[in-house]
């Protein structure tokens, strides 16, 4: 029997070539979903992060390509974006500090915050675009936070992630008619390691992570980013937003400043 047409129009459809992707912060979480899911759609996958052993255990896992490296290393991002041909770079690597009041913060908090949530995101983008625009594509994939999108009570951290969605929305029009595409996913409560790192204090530190409610994902998370990355080319899916559906954001608070007079 010979194949009907659909079958013939599906068959002669050239394979399109094998894509590049570059992960960083993979070493847990988010980032190490990230780099599963995207194996899983047949890309080569890099994966950076500083944890040598969990890298170690990601690569026997998925065949993802291993970098031990601090994203807050120019030098060494540059010397491993440079040369590769990224198809998709993925800028999940981030951490929050002074997460209660940016009077608590210190100046280690300020910089360390600083330092890899916007400027290791920034030397990132600037090393792989130039590549991306002479190939005429490629996809930005910055990890944002409805925390920078929305008010709240971490000034520091929403300032960081502030500056990732500006940067999002200003590369977007700065790359219009490349071909290349800039997506920012923007989660809200996510079961993770996040504030193992944020918070010093074991007490406050398993306050802050007890949330009571049905948290998203890593995996949720991940999922978005491969919705976003597989789109047909014709298609930027701008920004995601995505949180439990037990968590919301907005309305108003209002606090007396002066005493009343009795």
């Amino acid at each position: 029997m010979s194949p009907s047409a659909i079958e013939v129009a599906v068959l002669s459809v050239p394979t399109e070539p094998r894509r590049l992707a570059v992960v960083t912060g993979a070493s847990s979480g988010i980032g190490a979903q990230t780099v599963v899911a995207l194996t899983a759609t047949g890309m080569e996958v890099h994966a950076v992060a500083r944890r040598a052993d969990r890298l170690d255990a990601l690569a026997e896992a998925t065949g993802c390509i291993a970098h031990v490296l601090d994203v807050r290393d120019t030098a060494g991002l540059d010397a491993l974006l440079a040369p590769i041909a990224v198809d998709v770079l993925v800028n999940n690597a981030g951490l929050g500090r002074a997460m209660g009041s940016l009077t608590d913060a210190t100046y280690d908090d300020v910089e360390r915050t600083i330092s890899t949530n916007v400027a290791a995101v920034l030397h990132a983008c600037r090393s792989v675009l130039g590549g991306m625009i002479e190939r005429r594509r490629g996809h930005i994939v910055n990890m944002g936070s409805m925390a920078g999108l929305y008010p709240l009570s971490a000034a520091l951290y929403g300032a960081s992630k502030g500056a990732v969605h500006r940067l999002s929305t200003n590369l977007r029009l700065e790359l219009r008619g490349t071909g290349v595409r800039v997506t920012e996913i923007c989660p809200g409560r996510v079961s993770s390691e996040f504030y193992d790192v944020a918070i010093d204090d074991p007490a406050d530190r398993a306050m802050a992570q007890d949330s009571g409610i049905e948290e998203i994902t890593a995996t949720d998370v991940a999922d978005a980013i491969v919705y976003a990355v597989t789109a047909p080319t014709r298609v930027n899916v701008n920004r995601i937003e995505l949180q439990p559906t037990e968590q919301t954001y907005g309305g108003s608070q209002f606090v007396a400043t002066r005493g009343v007079d009795g």
